[in-house]
């Protein structure tokens, strides 16, 4: 399908080289973006806690807490790469 110029639109979702820069290097944190990550580590740390205390101890309750990890490496992630 294409647009009016007859050009097919850009997939959004494309990885790009652009992207691969983003993603792959080093991004020095801000005071601001530092204050950040200790709110998101401070949120996540609560639910942790929450999840333990009001969960059994099992696969599940582990499979819980290994995703709160990965959701704060991503939502730093998204931080650190400016949301691209």
């Amino acid at each position: 399908m294409s647009d009016q110029t007859g050009l097919a639109p850009v997939n959004p979702n494309t990885i790009t080289e652009e992207k691969l820069l983003n993603w792959f290097s080093y991004h020095a944190p801000s005071a601001e973006d530092t204050a950040a990550y200790q709110t998101i580590r401070k949120a996540a740390l609560d639910l942790a806690r929450v999840i333990v205390r009001e969960t059994p101890t099992g696969p599940d309750q582990t499979v819980a807490i290994r995703k709160l990890r990965e959701t704060v490496y991503s939502a730093n992630a998204a931080r650190a790469c400016g949301g691209k």
